[in-house]
Order: C-alpha cells, then sequence, then structure tokens
C-alpha cells in the first residue's frame, strides 16, 4: 500500500486494506506451502518470482481467462516496484474478488532481499 493511500484510510477511520500487501519474506515462507494463484502483472516482461502461475499485464486483468474462476480464491499480485499491481488489485476487487494480496516493494524488493527472479 502506497504511504498516501495508508493515510488517507487512516483519517479515514478505515485501514483494512493495508494487510493485503506481504512483504518478500512473507511471500518466501508462503511460496513454500503455496496455495494461490501467483500472477505477474508488470509489462514489459523483466522477470519472474519462481513460482509464478501466470503473467497477465495489469491493464488486460479484467475478465482474463487466467484468472481463478472463484472470485474467493487466494490471489497475489506483483509487478516490478507495487505501482502495476495497485492497479491491477483495483481492478479485480471491483470485479468481485475478494482474497487479492501484493507483493510490497514488487520484484526490486524481492531481489533486495536476496530472493531470485528468473528470466524466460
Amino acid at each position: 500500500m502506497r504511504p498516501l493511500v495508508i493515510l488517507l484510510m487512516l483519517a479515514l477511520g478505515s485501514a483494512s486494506a493495508a494487510p493485503s500487501l506481504l512483504t518478500p519474506q512473507e511471500l518466501a515462507t508462503a511460496l513454500k506451502h503455496k496455495s494461490f494463484t501467483l500472477i505477474n502483472v508488470h509489462v514489459p516482461f523483466e522477470g519472474a518470482i519462481p513460482g509464478t502461475d501466470a503473467f497477465i499485464p495489469f491493464d488486460a486483468i479484467k475478465g482474463s481467462a487466467q484468472l481463478p474462476r472463484d472470485h474467493t480464491a487466494q490471489i497475489v499480485l506483483y509487478c516490478r516496484s507495487g505501482s502495476m499491481s495497485a492497479i491491477a488489485h483495483a481492478t479485480l476487487n471491483k470485479q468481485g474478488y475478494s482474497n487479492v494480496r501484493e507483493l510490497q516493494g514488487g520484484f526490486n524488493a524481492w531481489k533486495q532481499a536476496g530472493f531470485p527472479l528468473t528470466q524466460r
């Protein structure tokens, strides 16, 4: 979540979206017992986190056939820095997906934390 959004949510009395972010360490732990769909929404392609299930451009995610049909399915989104995944997250929320999370800081933070990024 971006700092401005957090401040706005706190001012409005709701910080419920803050838990939608995963740190690189939390994602690495979750990948050991994967029970979610991991989606890279970054365009153009600049690498992938091992275990990625789909590559769906952030601006083409609405109605994508690669999305889980179950709107309660766990989905984790990531891009390079977090801005594209935030847009994709908002799009999925509008479509009724209720269990969507994002990698905080994107794959830049993932790499900075020492985790691998693969190329095609």
